[in-house]
């Protein structure tokens, strides 16, 4: 049987469904390189402060990181039957550093293991995420810069509205891309990497001893014990961004989804990212696209289960707080593949110009240029949106293109309509240029 972190104090064994019920190893074995990296820290501290010799902070230190080559490299391989990560780092440094292994634990608990290990994996993983979110950035960039030329029917309320440009459609996701990457990277700085909390009340070793930086990262004393093993505020952060992030990949999805489908058809998509059908041969499925926007509800699922463990705890640890984890690595785990995914789908992605063109004949669409123009005229807004909403409704139901109408008719509507005048608004080139307030 694995040796415990915490059995003396008891007569009797664990019972084998304590074990199995308790049991994190499945899980927190992605924590294996930053429980790693804090004993590095907790070696330094503790021979700042005399509880080691030079001789065995070597020891424990090489060690350490041939541990931690190998868990970076994936060859650290827990078996199932050990308790958690940290229980199954320490067992074997016993067995490679010896005695000077069991000095580590002083001032030290795994409480704060925990909460430190956690803390720098968010870091670690948020970093990689905002990387990934920039690649994403420069395919939509790439994307719009192929179709730069492409004037597309915009849309409120999955109506045509107004002639946009293509490339501003895009900018749109890069913006909240933008907004995405901002908010990942100011939680990666908030979250402070501390040491000195022990189990919950602080340990002997003085606070300016815990001042340590490694492998990049900066740590320092703790500001409240309590607080600095209970606080998953961090976890609940770093879910929740991505859950917005998650949102945008399936506001995106659903954008091509639709778009792919034989009523729209203004792109195809590489059916190297379709599926296709066991019963129907024609069939080409958006699934890559659809899972992304299925995904997202798994993402607000993972963070209601988290914020609903946290509200009832008292102070300070609580082992309720080990359910934090999958759904935290789920979520990092989910957004790392969607957004590698996404990347290439974009680089395949084509656009039917033509589609898109014949669509833009939809006078509709420039119904609110017309407006505009009547308010150059000197017309009140609101009467010249009554006039052009007239206009509309006539040409709809008489089946009668407004540049098809006889001046005469036109001048009923408003004697400052002038057809030769009116017909240069119909051109979506025309439409977008004359849209100034658009920072370009």
């Amino acid at each position: 049987m694995e040796k415990k972190m915490w059995g003396s104090r008891f007569d009797k064994k664990p019972d084998p469904l304590t074990e199995e019920f308790t049991r994190s190893i499945g899980y927190d074995c992605e924590l294996a390189e930053y429980d790693l990296l804090g004993s590095l820290a907790q070696v330094q501290v503790l021979r700042k402060s005399g509880y080691l010799s030079a001789a065995e902070a070597g020891r424990l230190t090489g060690s350490l990181k041939r541990l931690l080559k190998k868990a970076q490299a994936g060859l650290l391989k827990p078996a199932s039957k050990h308790e958690d990560i940290h229980s199954f780092i320490q067992n074997e440094l016993e067995k490679q550093a010896g005695a000077a292994a069991l000095k580590l634990h002083t001032a030290r608990s795994r409480n704060e293991q925990v909460a430190f290990s956690t803390r720098m994996y968010c870091k670690a993983q948020l970093g990689e995420i905002n990387s990934s979110i920039a690649k994403l950035i420069n395919a939509f960039v790439r994307l719009a810069k192929r179709n730069s030329g492409i004037i597309l029917p915009g849309f409120t309320h999955l109506q045509h509205a107004q002639p946009v440009l293509l490339k501003d459609y895009l900018g749109a996701y890069i913006e909240m891309l933008k907004r995405d990457s901002a908010r990942l990277g100011s939680l990666a700085s908030s979250i402070k990497l501390t040491l000195g909390a022990g189990a919950l009340a602080g340990t002997p070793i003085s606070a300016v001893k815990y001042n340590v930086k490694i492998s990049g990262f900066n740590i320092s004393p703790t500001a409240n014990s309590l607080d600095a093993v209970s606080d998953r505020d961090f976890v609940l952060e770093a879910i929740s961004a991505l859950s917005i992030l998650a949102m945008h990949l399936s506001r995106l999805s659903e954008d091509l989804i639709i778009w792919s489908t034989r009523e729209f058809d203004f792109v195809q998509i590489s059916a190297a990212f379709c599926t296709g059908s066991s019963l129907m041969p024609q069939k080409k499925n958006p699934d890559v696209l659809e899972l992304i926007r299925g995904y997202a509800a798994r993402l607000y699922g993972n963070l209601i289960s988290v914020l609903a463990m946290m509200k009832g705890l008292p102070l300070s640890y609580n082992r309720d707080m080990q359910l934090d984890k999958e759904p935290l690595f789920e979520s990092f785990r989910i957004i790392n593949q969607e957004l590698r995914v996404l990347e290439r789908l974009l680089g395949g992605i084509k656009f039917n110009a033509a589609q898109i063109k014949a669509q833009l004949k939809d006078e509709s669409l420039y119904a609110t240029d017309l407006v505009y123009y009547l308010v150059e005229k000197g017309m009140p807004f609101k009467q010249a949106h009554v006039i052009v909403g007239k206009l509309v409704r006539y040409s709809l139901e008489q089946s009668l293109p407004i540049k098809e109408m006889p001046v005469e008719l036109l001048r009923k509507f408003s004697p400052k309509l002038i057809k030769r005048e009116i017909i240069k608004l119909f051109d979506p080139l025309h439409s977008v240029r004359s849209k100034k307030s658009i920072r370009r």
